[in-house]
């Protein structure tokens, strides 16, 4: 029988955003299941759990379904306290560089490898993004985009000055992991750029090395169609405090919609299951998998009444 409070991850190996994940997950040596999703569309395993949600990573607990690295990261505490990782201002963090550090990561690695990408994965991501995957674009703005990295990379640099292993003192936490995304990525990416932009910048690959030493837990693959009969034989199980007092004014079972802010911003329908300062959740009828709870994170993402 199928553990409906185990933990599935439908991500792939290259998504820089689920690393952030796996690396919390070794962080707190859990086991986990994997499920590898495509990189474009379709997903048809995994768009029925989410309404349409398409990004990597998404989390699975049996019939709840976490959409976005912010929230993923939040529950995983939240099962497993402890290891660095609960403290708000290291959620800030991990939004810096999924938006800002991010941005100049991109136009780095796609204007030097552009003319190699696939087309529909261009395709692809010009879908989501709603504006042209622009390769001349990139190329020309990844030489000042590179000053940028550097110029962010240099302050990881500056906290490891004084000798410290990691950015909040001798052990790793969620601080370390969101930063190092972007240096992952990059290094994966293209590692002669990677190599040129941490020149001097002491202490920076020592460091790099030893986050990547933390590893992904214990992780088991699982297919697609074994998470949707895992969500199908399950119902919603996770509790969520709502805050009648919200901003929003939003009540609990009002029809409502969420959106991503930033790209990939497709309303995802329900009703409204709880809101807080941390999170909104809805609960969407799927066809074939019956009633789920989606999980999203309150900042980055707009929430409003679905008229």
């Amino acid at each position: 029988m199928a553990d409906q409070a185990e933990i599935i991850l439908h991500h792939y190996d290259a998504s820089p955003f689920s690393e952030k994940v796996r690396l919390v997950l070794g962080l707190k040596g859990l086991a986990w299941r994997s499920v590898i999703t495509p990189s474009i569309m379709p997903k048809p395993e995994l768009t029925p759990l989410t309404g349409g949600y398409r990004r990597a990573p998404v989390m699975q607990i049996g019939a709840d379904i976490f959409c976005d690295s912010q929230v993923i990261l939040a529950e995983i505490e939240r099962r497993s306290p402890g290891g660095a990782v609960d403290a708000g201002p290291a959620f800030a963090v991990n939004l810096w560089a999924d938006r800002l550090f991010f941005a100049v990561t991109v136009p780095i690695i796609f204007g030097e490898l552009g003319d190699k990408v696939p087309p529909a994965f261009i395709a692809d991501r010009e879908k989501l993004s709603g504006r042209p995957f622009d390769i001349a674009a990139m190329k020309a703005a990844a030489r000042p985009a590179r000053g940028q990295w550097r110029g962010q990379a240099a302050w990881i640099a500056r906290t490891l000055g004084d000798g410290r292993a990691f950015l909040g003192g001798p052990s790793p936490g969620l601080t370390d992991i969101a930063a190092y995304m972007n240096v992952w990525f990059l290094a994966g990416a293209t590692p002669h750029i990677a190599a040129e932009l941490m020149a001097g910048l002491d202490g920076v690959e020592g460091w790099r090395l030893r986050v990547a030493a933390i590893g992904h837990g214990r992780r088991t693959e699982m297919s697609g169609i074994e998470a949707l009969g895992i969500a199908r034989a399950g119902e919603p199980a996770v509790v969520v405090s709502h805050d009648p007092g919200d901003p929003s004014g939003l009540e609990r079972g009002q029809p409502t919609t969420v959106a991503a802010d930033d790209y990939g911003r497709d309303p995802i329908l329900g009703d409204l299951v709880a809101i807080n300062a941390e999170r909104v959740v809805i609960a969407r009828e799927e066809p074939s998998l019956g009633r789920l709870h989606v999980h999203f994170p309150r900042v980055g993402y707009q929430v409003g009444p679905n008229r």
